[in-house]
Formats: structure tokens, C-alpha cells, sequence
């Protein structure tokens, strides 16, 4: 079973979704992308950042939000927005949850962040700037810290 399911919605950036493939085979993890998506899959910005990895990484394609929520056990969905009250170290993260990101011009829909807004997370930040983290390094962040607290199952 996978350990953690990481979910891009609608992806802008062939090399961060590349780069969070990475990552997610690397950690026995997921990776779902919800079209549309800004790139072909088939680029070589992300074949590169995925390297030889990406044959192998358990990625799943979702039509849209709707199908990947029909998909999903909803129960256990993470959103990762700048806009969550509380930071991604207070959730309690188990084996098979998703986490969730928006676009890296846009973020997440807002009836998405209001339904699920009681389980949003958030990466503490200069609150000053009007910036965020590299989608694939919060992607990263955040995905170390749930594998964490499942004592990094199946990882050596």
C-alpha cells in the first residue's frame, strides 16, 4: 500500500510535478494530478526531473476536482494552502491520506478550501512577503513531516 498520496490540482510547472514524482517514488508515495494540467505529461521537463522514476511512480490522472473526490476517501483529505490557520505540524497524518495542492499561480478553488477547511494546513512563512515556497519543495516539506509521524514506514 502506498504511504502517502500526493495530489496536484491542476499543475502549472512540468518540473515541479517531475520533481514531486520524484519525491513521491522515492517515499513509496502517490502522486495524483487533476487536469487540466498546464503541460504534457510526455515533456521532458518532466521525464528529467522524474529521471528514470517516472515509469515507475504510481501516478494517477483525474479528469477534475468532481472525479478526483469521487475517487478519493474524503475523509481523509489534506489541503496545503497559505491560507489554513493552523501549520502542517498540528495535523495528524496516516498511512493513505491526501494531501493536497493547488496550482503555483493560483492555489486551491475556494469551495474546495471551504469544504475541507477544518483539515487545512499551512507552512509557516515570513508574513510580510507576498510569496511561497517552490510547489515542489512544500510538496516535500510536508510530505517528510506525515512520513514522520508514521515512523517512516517501509523507508530505511
Amino acid at each position: 500500500m502506498t504511504n502517502l498520496n500526493i495530489v496536484l490540482y491542476a499543475p502549472e510547472i512540468p518540473q515541479n510535478t517531475g520533481n514531486i514524482g520524484r519525491t513521491c517514488y522515492l517515499t513509496m508515495s502517490s502522486l495524483h494530478l487533476i487536469e487540466p494540467l498546464g503541460f504534457r505529461l510526455s515533456e521532458k521537463a518532466v521525464r528529467r526531473a522524474g529521471l528514470d522514476y517516472w515509469s515507475k511512480l504510481d501516478v494517477r490522472v483525474h479528469p477534475s476536482l468532481e472525479a478526483f473526490l469521487q475517487y478519493a476517501d474524503t475523509d481523509r483529505i489534506f489541503p496545503a494552502t497559505t491560507k489554513a490557520a493552523r501549520p502542517y505540524t498540528e495535523a495528524r497524518f496516516c498511512k493513505g491520506d491526501y494531501i493536497v495542492f493547488g496550482r503555483e499561480s493560483a492555489g486551491l478553488p475556494a469551495p474546495f478550501l471551504e469544504a475541507y477547511r477544518d483539515r487545512a494546513v499551512r507552512i509557516p512563512m515570513h508574513p510580510l512577503s507576498d510569496r511561497s515556497l517552490n510547489l515542489s519543495n512544500a510538496a516535500a516539506v510536508i510530505m517528510y513531516e506525515a512520513l514522520r509521524q508514521m515512523d517512516f514506514a517501509g523507508l530505511r
